[in-house]
């Protein structure tokens, strides 16, 4: 409970009038001075901490106190960080934790190894994808969550854990006794070639090392012959403002701006300048954004956006143009404040008006849908460096709008029918991938699923008591056979060929591929796109 509510409580039960019953007496009303007001909080707090009917801490009384003053603010960005949060965001920023190096997933009731991180404790001592922990330090693991697992899984590096693992196809459980070590997650998780020109690569989020592992990345596909690149921030929640910056410096020229940022407090109000050569001139790039793009990830989209250096394709972003500082407080806790607000190169702030967090992300779905009635932040217009006219007010808005895929009626009937066995139809379809996996069914990373496999997966459905009406099924076929290929993909080669084979079933992906193709500079790209966006009803 807010403090703010313990006092208005306190306030009612002052007034009313029962048995012996007083009646509180009204002093002046208190100055208004700074000191005054303190005086009047410590007050306050010292008679509900003496006086409140239930016993309440006076840590606990500040913590309540400072919970409600932000929240005043009506920012939910500035907050208040305790130890969980506090290393969450470390973890985020950094890129580093201590653990295992294991990407998990809970399927069956057990937590699920979907892959080893490379150079990791796990990857050294032998786990396997598809492999099931059963039991972490003598302790069963049947019914953790997600976030228990995550939690049990890490610790502090150079500490000992023992598992038990389940392998498809091995009798007998495996034991591993492996020593946590700092696990560095890579800001860009997968790197690949598209086809003979195109390259891919996503970076997700915007941490310390995003500029360096983004640049290897894209030296890498440099040598196996890229000519267009692919740069996919969808989903990308941010990070890092410097590393926001300096990401989009490796596309642009000395002395563009990247990004203008306007605060009260001192130093915060300053532009941000390219001071480095761009490394990749002649490289066409197209930036895919959705509306999970936030943050950091918005300011690189915006600065080659205004500059003209990319093309971005793909619905319009989250609209988060408010910088955050950090101060350490203490060992285990820190306030994140929002201290200014930023604006493309161009002079547009693509920060959403909105009422509130459920509010903003209404607008946010609403323009995934094409239906995005947010207004821009002024009757300004604002132009890119080639005299393009762009908008602010309501994230960055593509160059080429793409809708994301969708379920068809049928699918979407199939899946309202599942209901609450969702769990159990996603636990049928990797249970189906190990068992693929350890009987060495599949040996082509390009295989077809076939009606006789899906069939297969409807009848383990109706062996575990889920009941589909036979109308439901004929259309959901597609949908079944398309996520069963995703299942096996990952399990059984790993999660670049789950990656890839998604990619040939996504739309924005497989348009941005298309006119990528064909670009042979960045002006190309764009008058490519150009082209194809006045020839769409949607544009």
């Amino acid at each position: 409970m807010k403090l703010r509510k313990i006092l208005t409580v306190a306030v009612v039960t002052g007034l009313a009038l029962v048995t012996g019953g007083w009646l509180l007496q009204r002093e002046a009303a208190p100055a208004g001075s700074v000191y005054q007001q303190a005086r009047l909080f410590e007050d306050v707090l010292a008679h509900v901490a003496d006086y409140y009917v239930d016993s309440l801490d006076e840590r606990q009384l500040y913590q309540m106190a400072i919970d409600g003053m932000l929240d005043q603010l009506h920012d939910p960005y500035s907050v208040f960080l305790k130890r969980d949060d506090f290393r969450a965001l470390s973890e985020a920023t950094t890129g580093n934790y201590g653990g295992l190096g294991i990407q998990i997933d809970v399927r069956d009731g057990w937590i699920t190894v979907v892959a080893p991180l490379p150079d990791t404790p796990a990857e050294r001592a032998g786990i396997q994808s598809g492999d099931r922990i059963v039991v972490l330090d003598g302790r069963s693991t049947e019914g953790w969550k997600n976030d228990q697992a995550v939690k049990e899984l890490r610790g502090q590096p150079g500490t000992p854990v023992e598992l038990r693992v389940r392998r498809v196809g091995v009798e007998q459980p495996l034991t591993f006794k492996m020593t946590r070590a700092t696990i560095h997650i890579r800001s860009v998780p997968v790197a690949m070639m598209l086809d003979d020109r195109v390259g891919y690569v996503q970076l997700n989020p915007v941490s310390e090392t995003s500029t360096q592992d983004l640049s290897d990345a894209i030296a890498g596909l440099l040598k196996k012959g890229m000519k267009s690149l692919l740069l996919d921030l969808r989903g990308n929640p941010g990070g890092l403002l410097d590393q926001g910056v300096a990401v989009s410096e490796l596309f642009l020229d000395p002395g563009e701006d990247v990004v203008a940022t306007r605060g009260r407090a001192p130093n915060t109000t300053r532009t941000f300048k390219d001071a480095k050569p761009q490394l990749w001139p002649n490289l066409p790039v197209v930036v895919l954004v959705n509306g999970g793009t936030a943050s950091a990830a918005e300011i690189i989209t915006g600065a080659l956006q205004d500059h003209d250096r990319a093309l971005v394709v793909g619905t319009p972003t989250f609209g988060k143009g408010l910088v955050q500082s950090l101060w350490q407080l203490t060992p285990e806790a820190a306030l994140k404040l929002t201290t200014a607000r930023w604006y493309t190169p161009s002079g547009r702030t693509i920060q959403r008006k909105s009422k509130s967090e459920a509010d903003q992300e209404a607008q946010v779905v609403a323009a995934e849908e094409g239906r995005d009635t947010t207004q821009p932040d002024s009757t300004l217009i604002f132009h890119t460096d080639h005299g393009r006219v762009v908008v602010g007010g309501g994230g960055i808005r593509p160059d080429l709008f793409i809708s994301p895929d969708t379920f068809t009626t049928a699918e979407r009937n199939f899946m309202k029918s599942l209901g609450s066995n969702i769990p159990t139809y996603w636990d049928v379809r990797s249970t189906y991938a190990l068992e693929a996996k350890a009987l060495g069914r599949m040996t082509d990373p390009n295989f077809s699923v076939t009606q006789e496999m899906v069939d297969d997966v409807l009848r383990r459905l109706r062996a575990r008591k889920v009941t589909i009406p036979d109308s439901l099924v004929a259309g959901a076929r597609p949908l079944i056979a398309q996520e069963l290929g995703y299942e096996i993909a990952r399990y059984v080669f790993g999660r670049p060929v789950e990656v890839r084979r998604r990619m040939t079933m996504d739309r924005q992906v497989q348009t941005a591929v298309a006119l990528a193709h064909r670009a042979r500079s960045p002006e190309d790209l764009l008058a490519l796109a150009a082209a194809q966006a006045s020839a769409s009803p949607r544009n």
